[in-house]
């Protein structure tokens, strides 16, 4: 992607009469009279600036009484502007405008000047250094939305190994992930195994580009403590992100001042193929369970503990949670995006009851339809309020 050019003073040189200043007030209306367009008038000396006389205020100090009679004949420097804004030709847009600021509203209505060399070559309005700094942002914000896309491919790159693994491991499965933004700080993981899988789904704190930046702490984290410990221990990989998060964002000391307090909700789950047992521990996220054989939705809500946040402790532990599941069982896992989401009729949150009823309503489709016209409720629901955070759903059954 090309560097940003910050354009400089160079792009808003107007050309303009001068007047010397040993020159009189009568030569100054003349200059006024016969340029109808001009705002400001340059004082030189020796092509020198020494000062700005504005049209406004010599025309209304000129049509007092007496003042033409009084002041027609001195030099025009009765009624100049001493001290004017003046800069040099190659000084950024943005570091001009920040010099305006501090000279106030007389920039903007009367301009300024501009030298090369310590000499005049022309004048600045105010009114042009807006437009420069609209076409500035403009372009910045162009660049910067072009990197927020490109960073939507790298994310969506990293979730792509997952998901492929997700549809070729379940039959009937579903997943969603919709950012809030273009990139999130939600993510998941799914790894086959020889005898079983494991998935994650995480929530990071915030969503945008600092929501995505922490999910690639948490999941390098995550990856490393699979690759050390292996997926039959949920808990015990929690353990570990949580430490390794806490390490990577200098949360780790209790002791030590942390600039920070991020971290993430999370539900880590092993399936056992052979003895359909699955083993969850969950961070402040829950999971809804629905076997073929209950009319009700169960839910495994684990430890109101977050992994990596400044006030978890580094030797914090989570609990597992084993059951063993009839063919046929619905997994619902979410993070609260989906639950916290205001709307209905009373501006209130959608709620984990609305999941359940959806899921109970469903639950004899295919987890793509089901998930489908979950999504489709959501969003009625969500009407014209702004969505809150990002969103990510896991629907599965197991065969």
């Amino acid at each position: 992607m090309a560097a940003l050019q910050h354009p400089a003073t160079q792009s808003l040189v107007i050309k303009v009469p001068t007047i010397n200043s040993d020159e009189t007030n009568a030569q100054v209306l003349q200059i006024f009279g016969e340029n109808r367009d001009l705002v400001s008038l340059p004082v030189l000396d020796d092509d020198r600036p020494i000062g700005l006389i504005s049209r406004n205020i010599f025309m209304s100090q000129m049509s007092r009484p007496y003042y033409r009679e009084l002041y027609e004949k001195k030099t025009c420097i009765a009624f100049m502007d001493k001290s004017p804004l003046m800069v040099d030709v190659n000084t950024p847009i943005e570091a001009l405008a920040a010099r305006a600021v501090e000279f106030g509203d007389k920039t903007l209505a009367d301009g300024f000047l501009i030298l090369e060399n310590d000499k005049f070559i022309g004048v600045g309005a105010g009114l042009d250094l807006m437009h420069a700094l609209v076409e500035l942002q403009k372009e910045k914000n162009r660049q910067v939305m072009q990197s927020i896309d490109y960073a939507s491919v790298i994310q969506r790159a990293m979730l792509s190994e997952s998901l492929n693994a997700i549809h070729a491991t379940l039959r009937d499965v579903d997943i969603v992930w919709e950012p809030r933004d273009i990139i999130g700080g939600d993510f998941y993981h799914f790894q086959r195994y020889e005898d079983g899988w494991f998935a994650a789904i995480a929530d990071c704190t915030g969503h945008g580009v600092p929501g995505a930046f922490l999910t690639l702490i948490a999941s390098s984290s995550l990856t490393h403590a699979l690759s050390q410990y292996g997926a039959r221990d949920p808990a015990l990989l929690m353990a570990t992100v949580n430490r390794g998060v806490k390490l990577a964002l200098g949360q780790h000391s209790a002791t030590q001042h942390a600039h920070s307090n991020d971290g993430m909700d999370a539900a880590f789950f092993w399936f056992d193929d052979a003895s359909m047992t699955l083993t969850s521990a969950h961070a402040k996220m829950p999971l809804f369970m629905l076997a073929p054989d209950q009319e009700n939705v169960q839910s495994l809500d684990g430890e109101r503990l977050g992994l990596g946040y400044a006030d978890t402790p580094a030797d914090a532990v989570w609990t597992n949670h084993s059951a063993q599941l009839a063919h046929g069982t619905i997994l619902c896992c979410f993070t609260d995006g989906l639950i916290d989401q205001i709307g209905g009729r009373k501006n209130i949150a959608y709620g984990k009851k609305r999941v359940r009823l959806a899921l109970q309503r469903h639950r004899a489709r295919p987890m793509p339809e089901l998930t489908r016209l979950l999504m489709e409720e959501f969003q009625t629901y969500q009407g014209a309020q702004t969505r809150r955070d990002d969103v990510t759903l896991l629907n599965l059954r197991l065969e």
